[in-house]
Parts: structure tokens; sequence; C-alpha cells
């Protein structure tokens, strides 16, 4: 016969499960400090010892580090994606920025229809408060904040989406976005005109992921990247044109 004997799942076991979980879903992030051990112990309902046998499964499995006096955190699975070479690599060539967004434009569509369609009401909600925040930005002026809420507003639709090995890819993606890898982002929201332009590109993609339209959402995402696409391309022409200009330029002065 097939059946074997039931065994009760140790607790540190079931630990170890609720974390890796929560790790897999992105609610749990890398860098994120995990509660004092006593307070940890008292959520999960589970003696000490266990816990600490959990954390000690979980830091050899590389999902947890410890920093002495400082606690224990979520690894930074996302560092290995890529490597430093790789990442050096793609900021010298500009083509890999055009690759960077093509991918991300086939991707975040794919997202934003699976997000219309299958995200939560609290999903959407996320959304919309991220998107409420880039508006505020948007009318205090503030650039800066601006393209970092831009990312944030890309991610919180990619994990309404609810595909967890989509979730990790791109979030490892938007890393090297941010530390400006494929391109400086931050040069089109110090812009006034692309500023608004990108602004109501947000909305049309927030509003149809509200109305929970799958085909509009993708639509808008695609429009949204398209454009983001074009603005890089002007970008790298105006720049190839000034340096041509300013060579002109030495050489009337030296004539």
């Amino acid at each position: 016969m097939p059946f074997r004997p039931v065994s009760p799942e140790k607790l540190s076991s079931a630990v170890v499960r609720q974390v890796e979980e929560l790790i897999l879903r992105g609610i749990l992030q890398p860098g994120k400090r995990l509660p004092p051990e006593r307070e940890l112990a008292e959520r999960l309902c589970v003696s000490r010892p266990s816990l600490r046998d959990a954390i000690a499964q979980l830091q050899d499995a590389g999902l947890l580090t410890a920093k002495p006096g400082a606690g224990v955190f979520v690894a930074n699975v996302l560092g290995s994606a890529f490597s430093p070479a790789l990442a050096a690599l793609f900021s010298r060539h500009d083509e890999a920025a055009m690759d960077y967004l093509a991918f991300r434009r086939d991707m975040e569509g794919l997202a934003a229809e699976r997000a219309a369609r299958l995200g939560s009401d609290t999903d959407l909600a996320v959304v919309t408060a991220v998107f409420r925040k880039m508006e505020t930005a948007h009318d205090t002026q503030s650039a800066e904040d601006e393209a970092a809420l831009d990312a944030q507003f890309h991610m919180s639709i990619i994990e309404a989406s609810h595909n967890v090995v989509m979730l990790h890819m791109m979030r490892s993606m938007y890393e090297l976005l941010r530390s400006g890898v494929f391109y400086n982002r931050q040069i089109m929201f110090k812009q006034q005109t692309k500023r608004a332009v990108l602004l109501d590109q947000h909305r049309a993609i927030h509003d149809a992921l509200i109305a929970r339209d799958a085909a509009g959402a993708r639509e808008a995402v695609e429009a949204h990247l398209t454009y983001v696409e074009r603005a890089l391309l002007d970008q790298q022409r105006a720049a190839r044109h000034e340096d041509v200009a300013r060579q002109r330029l030495d050489q009337e002065l030296d004539g």
C-alpha cells in the first residue's frame, strides 16, 4: 500500500516555510530587517529555540543574513542576477538600453494584462496609492521623487500580476535601472514637457487597470515604453550632435 505514517511538522520547519513564502512573494524584500527575536517568536507563536533553528536554516540557504549588533536581514538575493562585469558592459553600449526597453515593453505589457485580470481590489488599491504619490510629486515639482515613484508604480503592477518569477526577475532589472546602468531616467523627469506627458501616460495605465481593461492596460504600457524609447534615442542623438557642434566651434576658434 502507498500510505506512510503522518508525522507532525517541526515548528522550525513551519517558520522556514512561512519566511520563504514571504520572500518568494516579494513581501519581505532584500535588506529588510526582521523584528527582534522575542517579538518575532511571539508573532509566530513559537519558542525562541525553534525560531533560532529556523533562522539558522534560512541563513544556511542564503536567504537571511545576520549582522552583529544590528539584527537579521533578508539577504540581497537579487545581487547575483547580473554580475558587475555584465552590468558594466550594459552601461557602455547604447544597444543594451534599447534591448532593455524592448524587454520591459514585452514583460510589463503582459504584467499589466495579468494585473487587470487577476489582481485583487487591494492590489489595484496599491497601484492607485503609488500613482497618487506620483501626482503629488509632479505638483510639487519634485523630479527626483517622481522618477523614484515611476519605478515603484511599475513594480506595483508587476506585483499585482501574481507571477513570482516575473516579480523577482523584474525587481532585479529595476535595481540596474535605479543605479543608472541603462540610462539616466531622471533626465526626462527634469523636463517639464516630458514630465506632463509621462504623468498622463501613467494615468492611462492606471485608469485601464482600475477599469480591469486588460487589453487597454497592455496597450497603455506599450505606448508609454515606446515613448520612453523614442525620448532616449532623441537624447542620444542630441548628445552626438552637440559633440559635433563643439568640434566645429573649436575649429572656428582655432582658425
